[in-house]
């Protein structure tokens, strides 16, 4: 591990140890136990826009930018 690395660590401890607030504490907890799912590319192009709902919602974005200028 590099040097900066621990150091950020070591730093971190610190300061989480003299956290008091219990909603912060409660914050880093579910950080800490949120569970990383892999990245599965597939399952992701499957929740895209298909090619006429992706037109469709640029042509509504653009319209609502020129919309929100007026």
């Amino acid at each position: 591990m590099e040097p900066k690395a621990i150091t950020v660590k070591e730093e971190l401890i610190a300061w989480i140890r003299e956290i008091e607030d219990i909603s912060v504490l409660q914050h880093l907890e579910a950080i800490k136990n949120r569970s990383e799912k892999p990245f599965d590319f597939d399952e992701e192009w499957d929740k895209g826009y298909t090619v006429e709902e992706a037109r469709a919602e640029s042509i509504r974005r653009i319209k609502s930018w020129w919309k929100d200028r007026k």
